[in-house]
């Protein structure tokens, strides 16, 4: 079959006596379609449309210390087919705030809601209204570059696998700077991460977590990047521990039999290789010995490495003697 008797098979179709009646019922159903959208178009609506708001002409010695409202949500009254305008195209854009228009000058600044009003209906139409705006101000911080550098540190329940213990905590990077009011960078000692929540868990863990908003403080940067570093618990003694005297006074020797101690802890596998008899503390009290009279001594363990627990002394009382120099 030819291009040409394609063509007349078409032609024949659509303007037979069944398709003529179907092509002008059509034709008139899309003619009422644009009278019905027009007479719509032309009513009154009322809409709420969000609009990108920012603060501008900020002086570059000034710092905002707060995180500005970045947009606002105004209610609308107009015809529809301005309404379509703002609702489906960048006719609105972003509404500026003037730093210097609306700065207290206390290191904090307001815009009222009729000055959000008035910013926001200079880019409408004049036929446009705006009946109400959320929130009904915008408030912003700043100080002029005063800041200091604090640690950071994680916050919520991070807990590893049974047997297994946080040995080591990456911080990268380990401090942020603050920029705030004199009076809270002297009352911050650190900043805290959000809430975490991780559980059984062996292997190092590493998480990338945003640090939690203090209010009317920048903080720079705002994300860390956190390593848990974990071991396995076991348990170990330590022998010849030292024994110390407190208390006693010149030209006397306590000596105790045995002469040293012995401590059962709890410990990674990997500090463990490290330990040493000399970092741990144990202790008799020559005071407590003389006043006692007792044939035996106690021994109290004073000082033990950080990430041993659950240390004691093996033996808690021992034989002594005091003799002169």
């Amino acid at each position: 079959m030819g291009i040409k008797n394609i063509f007349i098979t078409i032609r024949n179709f659509l303007f037979s006596n069944v398709n003529k009646q179907f092509l002008i019922f059509m034709f008139f159903l899309f003619l009422s379609g644009i009278f019905w959208l027009i007479i719509t178009l032309n009513e009154t609506y009322e809409k709420e449309i969000k609009i990108p708001a920012q603060v501008v002409g900020i002086p570059k010695n000034v710092v905002l210390t707060s995180v500005p409202v970045d947009t606002v949500r105004a209610t609308i009254r107009d015809k529809g087919w301005v309404m379509m305008v703002y609702l489906y195209t960048d006719r609105l854009g972003t509404i500026q705030i003037p730093f210097k228009n609306y700065d207290r000058g206390r290191g904090n600044g307001t815009v009222g809601t009729n000055d959000l009003k008035r910013i926001i209906e200079q880019r409408l139409e004049l036929s446009s209204k705006v009946t109400a705006v959320k929130p009904d101000h915008m408030e912003f911080s700043y100080n002029n570059g005063e800041c200091r550098r604090v640690p950071v540190r994680w916050a919520g329940r991070v807990i590893p696998d049974q047997l297994y213990f946080i040995s080591h905590v990456e911080y990268l990077p380990d401090s942020v700077e603050i920029y705030a009011s004199p009076e809270k960078l002297d009352s911050i000692r650190a900043v805290y991460t959000e809430a975490l929540n991780y559980v059984n868990f062996r292997d190092t863990l590493t998480i990338d977590c945003q640090l939690a908003h203090i209010n009317d403080v920048k903080v720079v940067p705002d994300r860390v990047r956190i390593r848990f570093h974990t071991d396995v618990l076991t348990e170990e003694t330590i022998n010849n521990i030292p024994i110390h005297c407190l208390n006693l006074p010149e030209g006397k020797v306590l000596r105790t039999f045995p002469r040293y101690a012995k401590v059962h802890f709890v410990a990674g596998v990997s500090q463990i290789r490290s330990l040493r008899a000399d970092d741990f503390k144990v202790v008799a009290d020559y005071q407590e010995i003389t006043q006692s009279h007792k044939e035996k001594c106690n021994l109290y363990l004073r000082e033990v490495p950080r990430g041993v627990s659950r240390a004691v002394l093996d033996t808690k009382q021992v034989d002594y003697l005091i003799e002169e120099e």
